[in-house]
């Protein structure tokens, strides 16, 4: 684990949970604005209206921008490192989400939260520094990638069956399991587009590993705008971080042959294991999963107060009185009585 590798991966990292953060503002206020005024026609158009206005948005924008850094940053790393060394250092990004978010949303995450996710991402940086992975290729075989691709799909269409039968806080939190497979299979895509370009670039172009990677990586950015639309950052954030970070060891391991070896340091690695569970189930109980820590930004809040004010208003005058043209038509309809 060099130098280089560990600083790109925290980059990229950052990037990820601006990107995260931005998009879920973007995501809070296209919600709020359909609240009132709820789109028409059938469920396809819809969602791709949703998905043009979100162009719209400065917001998404600045996230998207964040996103398009985080993920040069990231190939970086994964061309001078191993797949299995900087998808769990982009467990970091837990806390510079929260980070972020603070300021983005205004309103500062519950203590709860914030332990929950320090325990979570020490705790996988430790399990992940006591499996010391180490060795593999730098390209992969596709008599390799065919069944882990088969076994891929069935996890995703598992994940979305689940994701389909439920709803609030499981749903963002199911939805951000399956973009964490995305994002683990595009990192993996990314690192055997990498290691290939030593080949030329007739290697590159006409493997196909580069469109598949384009298509990978479009699919799990459309499922991420789903699951920051579904619930909160406290759902569906641990969830992707983690699952992007487990799924990616397993993918250095079954197509690149990353070694992973527990037994240096086995208090570390039960340790990491007990610190991942305590936050899981600390974030589980935490207000922020269910309150309103990044669904009501201080806007939309003045918004409703204000409506308030003027409700609360025009109760205390009462009765709104008639104009004085209309109490004159009324005296004249009266005579002609």
């Amino acid at each position: 684990m060099n130098a280089l590798t560990v600083a790109l991966a925290l980059l990229a990292a950052t990037g990820n949970g601006a990107a995260s953060v931005l998009q879920r503002r973007a995501a809070v206020d296209q919600k709020d604005e359909d609240t009132h005024h709820p789109p028409a026609g059938p469920p396809l158009r819809r969602a791709v209206r949703r998905l043009l206005g979100l162009l719209r948005r400065r917001y998404w924008l600045a996230g998207f921008a964040a996103m398009v850094l985080a993920a040069a940053f990231q190939a970086g790393a994964l061309t001078v490192g191993e797949l299995s060394v900087v998808q769990p250092l982009l467990a970091s990004e837990l806390l510079f989400t929260l980070l972020l978010g603070s300021l983005v949303f205004r309103h500062r995450p519950d203590v709860i939260t914030w332990l929950s996710f320090l325990m979570l991402a020490v705790g996988l940086g430790l399990f992940m520094g006591a499996a010391a992975p180490t060795g593999g290729s730098a390209t992969s075989d596709v008599s390799h990638w065919l069944p882990v691709g088969a076994c891929l799909l069935a996890a995703v269409a598992v994940l979305g069956v689940v994701a389909h039968s439920v709803h609030g806080t499981p749903r963002a939190t199911v939805l951000g399991a399956i973009t964490a497979v995305g994002f683990a299979c595009t990192a993996a895509l990314i690192k055997e587009v990498t290691g290939r370009l030593s080949d030329g670039e007739s290697a590159v172009f006409t493997s196909g590993y580069l469109y598949a990677t384009g298509a990978v990586g479009l699919l799990s950015f459309l499922m991420l705008q789903a699951t920051l639309r579904a619930g909160t950052l406290a759902a569906s954030q641990p969830a992707l971080t983690l699952g992007d970070a487990l799924v990616s060891v397993v993918l250095g391991w079954a197509l690149f042959g990353e070694k992973v070896s527990l037994g240096g340091h086995p208090l570390a690695g039960v340790l990491g294991v007990c610190l991942i569970a305590g936050g899981t189930t600390g974030l589980a109980r935490s207000p922020a999963v269910h309150g309103e820590w990044d669904t009501a930004p201080d806007g939309g809040a003045r918004r409703a107060s204000s409506s308030l004010r003027r409700a609360l208003r025009l109760r205390m005058r009462g009765p709104a009185r008639p104009s004085r043209g209309r109490r004159r038509g009324r005296a004249r309809r009266r005579g002609r009585r």
